[in-house]
């Protein structure tokens, strides 16, 4: 068996992990687009680096773009094998891949304006709303902690990680030539003190563990101080100074953490009356699929919903759908708080509202999850004096901040506590996916303090044969 790394490969972004089997059989673990590249962007999603034709399988882990939003590209390009998934994650993926689709073509239709009338060919989107449609046919949707057949010689079986509604480690257990393997693959892995989720569940022994490693250098804030975080932003944008809060959020996950945490103030009386917008029809799609899912919600969150129906609305909420209310709000001169995707600010309405108010003193932008230091909001992050935006030139003026405890990825600690199940000495070697190369080099080092003795950080189309010993002479735990 093999195994080749055609994204997250020492970057954030982008996962796609193929196993082939000696049979040539070939599993997809995700099919994510890159975001957040810079000039690279484009070129990375055009091509896979593998036949999309000849891909039997596709596993998702879960529903973030980062990791499903190429499914579509896939099909158009010739897969027609299944896609395993999470019910919840299936769910997701239907409202996520069509606003990729629609995003695609609105801003691709202002772009092949100008290259018409440049003389230019037009550029086609990596998909369409019809290829979203094709892909959505072929999922099946599976329960979490039972063992399925893929097909003979082949197993699968989800648990929960915490990171997102329906988000789960894949495991598999595949026999060939009279051996068994078997290979856990992280997806992304939440924190064991999630606002809203369950934490991520122990796993079975594994020879192989693909393991992600964004935050593996970083301790997280402690998430009980978010909320005054955000009180505190709040009252000093919006009423010291009476400008606009403007927080970049991704659509699923961070939008309902951001909510919930308002939601908490209000229900504590501290949240000043003023307008909250959620600027994205997607936000009310994914909201609403995400409270149908309460059994993933944490005991905390169980409490609340004792006392409070629906813990992500309250007083002087508002939800913008139409492009036109969207650009009416980018006038908007009244303080207030607008969320908009997406998170690291590459794509979606939250661009032109960052370059309303980027220049004016009295606003900020607060950022709540990673961003890549290329994106826009890595460039706002890391202190950029200027931004370019619709082609305009602009000086940040407004103040710039990052409510990390907002992350729904686990730090170092959350990430050693998930492996913390297993017996080291049965883990041939770990591969760290998902993450910046200095910063898996550090968490490298701490995952060998903790016994596993291997540790690989493969890059970009990195291609590595496993090995294993005949089931009879390996202990299982």
């Amino acid at each position: 068996m093999k195994i080749s790394f055609h994204g997250a490969a020492r970057c954030v972004t982008g996962s796609k992990h193929l196993l082939t089997l000696i049979n040539d059989t070939n599993i997809l673990l995700d099919c994510g687009m890159f975001q957040g590249m810079g000039a690279e962007t484009d070129d990375l999603n055009a091509s896979f680096g593998f036949d999309a034709s000849t891909i039997n399988y596709l596993i998702l882990s879960h529903a973030h773009i980062d990791h499903s939003g190429l499914v579509p590209k896939l099909v158009k390009e010739g897969f027609t094998g299944k896609i395993f998934c999470t019910t919840a994650t299936a769910a997701l993926s239907e409202v996520l891949l069509n606003d990729s689709a629609e995003i695609q073509t609105y801003e691709l239709d202002y772009v092949n304006r100008k290259r018409v009338d440049n003389g230019k060919l037009p550029i086609e989107p990596l998909y369409t709303p019809e290829h979203v449609a094709q892909a959505m046919q072929l999922f099946n949707p599976c329960s979490f902690n039972e063992w399925i057949a893929i097909e003979e010689g082949i197993e699968m079986m989800f648990t929960h990680t915490g990171h997102l509604i329906g988000s789960a480690a894949v495991h598999l257990k595949i026999f060939e030539d009279g051996k068994e393997t078997r290979l856990t693959f992280s997806g992304d892995v939440g924190r064991y003190r999630n606002t809203l989720l369950i934490p991520p569940a122990e796993f079975p022994q594994a020879d192989y563990i693909i393991l992600e490693s964004t935050y593996g250098d970083k301790q997280h804030e402690m998430v009980f101080n978010t909320i005054d975080t955000i009180a505190k932003w709040i009252k000093k944008i919006c009423v010291e100074k009476q400008g606009k809060l403007i927080i970049p959020a991704f659509s699923v996950g961070r939008t309902q953490e951001v909510l919930y945490a308002l939601n908490q103030l209000s229900l504590e009386n501290r949240l000043p009356a003023i307008n909250y917008f959620v600027d994205s029809p997607m936000s009310i799609k994914a909201t609403e699929i995400i409270k149908s899912y309460t059994d993933e919600f944490n005991d905390r969150l169980q409490q609340v919903l004792k006392i409070d129906d629906d813990p992500f609305s309250f007083p002087g909420l508002k939800y913008v759908e139409t492009v036109e209310d969207s650009r009416q709000l980018a006038k908007y001169k009244e303080p207030c708080v607008i969320i908009s995707a997406s998170g690291t600010a590459d794509a979606g309405r939250v661009r032109h509202h960052i370059a309303s108010c980027v220049e004016n003193e009295n606003c900020a932008v607060l950022l709540v999850g990673y961003c890549e230091n290329n994106s826009l909001g890595g460039q706002l992050v890391s202190g950029s004096n200027s931004i370019e935006l619709f082609g305009n030139v602009l000086k940040v003026s407004a103040e710039v901040g990052q409510l990390k405890s907002m992350s729904g990825h686990g730090d170092y600690d959350d990430l050693l506590k998930f492996v913390s199940c297993q017996d080291t000495v049965l883990v041939k070697k770990i591969f760290l996916v998902h993450g910046e190369y200095a910063v898996q080099q550090q968490l490298a080092a701490k995952l060998e303090r903790r016994g596993f003795n291997t540790v690989e950080m493969p890059g970009m189309h990195y291609e590595v044969e496993l090995q294993n010993e005949p089931e009879a002479d390996t202990k299982r735990a």
